[in-house]
């Protein structure tokens, strides 16, 4: 069964400098951090901040393209942890044809914000879901005090 989330926000990890995007569940207090690269959380946080760039960045191409093909994203699902790394798959439909494929999960993020689609996660990846290395000696009950502890303005300060 798959979890519906939402982006809550993205932070920076204070012991590796990386950002963090911080999924939440709609209907709990249930929360999933996934470490991501600098140019994805860039993606992101221009999409959250719905800020425009002259030209289309590599994420707006993307969605360009599906809608040029007529073809719409109708999920993405974060579908497995393995190896202390996250996989997800996008959901689109084309002429009443199901296709799926195979995403990074900052990128079908990144593609989700554009597309306006739901964002689900596995709930075997909730349920396995480790601390990322940079806070392997956080304990889960301290990352969720500290996730708990983000206010909006912390959510909403990343910049690039």
């Amino acid at each position: 069964m798959d979890v519906e989330m939402k982006i809550r926000g993205l932070v920076m990890d204070p012991a590796s400098n990386m950002p963090i995007v911080i999924l939440k569940d709609v209907k709990s207090d249930t929360v999933l951090p996934i470490w991501v690269g600098m140019y994805e959380a860039n993606a992101i946080a221009l999409e959250i901040e719905k800020s425009s760039t002259p030209r289309p960045m590599t994420h707006d191409l993307l969605k360009n393209l599906i809608n040029g093909l007529n073809a719409a994203v109708q999920k993405i699902v974060v579908t497995e942890l393995r190896n202390d790394t996250f996989y997800a798959v996008i959901w689109m439909e084309q002429d009443g044809e199901v296709v799926s494929l195979d995403a990074r999960p900052s990128d079908a993020l990144a593609l989700a914000l554009r597309s306006d689609c739901p964002i689900y996660v596995s709930e075997e990846v909730i349920r396995i879901a480790k601390l990322g290395p940079a806070l392997a000696e956080t304990t889960p009950e301290e990352l969720r005090r500290w996730l708990e502890g983000l206010n909006d303005e912390d959510l909403g300060r990343y910049k690039m």
